[in-house]
């Protein structure tokens, strides 16, 4: 699994530039010639692109495709590849430059679209599950730690919890995996952390939701190999990942990938337990803070 922003997204800034590359080259064009017909002043630039030093913009795939002779068809795969690239990797800084209300909103369509969301969970609570205690918490957190200079909070907050319709959907499913030691890290009061515990049981009847736990004893071996935790990470239908990183989202698309984290799912997913057992594991937590 990647562990930061230069692993998988760095990788799909290379692919890109080698097409970029390899365009001009089969074109007989030198990097000089190149620059000359780009009005540019140099063939600096023209490195710094197909090395993936500085990454490719439309712009830049439209000047290397018009200035090589690339086909229309040619041309369009390669911008669409260039949104795939330039959407891969967000930071939290670029996320909620404008305020924590836009940054929710902004990914609110991917909820109501999908019709099998898989979220796994190794920290702390995931959002379509959170009371609006825990929830305030996190978002004030988020403000404060990203200095973000907009104080939405409030707004952002509705934003969240009315989001949480989309577990009522009949045309989907929300499959939950979390480590146990997401029931015991105390982000917020007691009072909070026992309302949400308590939440998270209710949650568990919804008909559009399952919700697994793995257990803190649990034997973490999945066909003769040992199985770590992971990063937090949310499959959209087999065809977008998103994985939470301390300085931003990586968003995956590309299929092969894709199927690395469906696997990951699933090995993870062979160590929970489910309904009644997940419950009573909830519920120890929750008779735990009582003690």
């Amino acid at each position: 699994m990647p562990s930061s922003s230069s692993s998988s997204a760095q990788a799909a800034r290379q692919r890109l530039a080698d097409q970029l590359r390899e365009l001009r080259t089969a074109a007989g064009i030198s990097g000089v010639e190149f620059a000359r017909r780009a009005g540019w002043r140099d063939s600096t630039n023209i490195s710094k692109i197909e090395r993936a030093v500085r990454p490719a913009s439309a712009e830049h795939v439209r000047l290397w495709c018009g200035i090589c002779g690339a086909s229309e068809q040619r041309m369009r795969e390669l911008l669409a590849e260039q949104a795939s690239v330039e959407r891969m990797w967000l930071t939290y800084r670029q996320l909620n430059h404008g305020g924590l209300k836009g940054a929710q909103e902004s990914v609110r369509d991917r909820y109501e679209r999908v019709r099998l969301m898989r979220t796994y969970c190794t920290h702390v609570v995931p959002g379509l599950l959170q009371t609006r205690a825990y929830t305030a918490a996190a978002l004030e957190s988020v403000r404060v730690e990203q200095h973000v200079e907009v104080d939405d909070v409030a707004a952002a907050l509705d934003e969240r919890m009315d989001r949480q319709r989309v577990l009522r959907r009949p045309d989907a499913r929300f499959v939950f995996l979390l480590e146990e030691q997401v029931l015991h890290h105390r982000v917020v009061s007691a009072e909070a952390h026992a309302e949400q515990l308590s939440y998270l049981l209710a949650a568990t009847r919804l008909p559009s939701v399952s919700l697994g736990i793995v257990p803190l004893d649990a034997e973490r071996s999945h066909a003769g190999h040992r199985v770590w935790p992971e990063h937090t990470f949310v499959i959209s239908d087999a065809e977008l990942v998103t994985v939470e990183l301390v300085s931003g989202f990586l968003s995956v698309s590309q299929p092969a990938e894709v199927a690395d984290y469906v696997a990951a799912w699933e090995r993870l997913f062979g160590l929970a337990v489910h309904g009644e057992k997940a419950r009573q594991i909830i519920a120890g937590a929750r008779h735990r803070l009582d003690a």
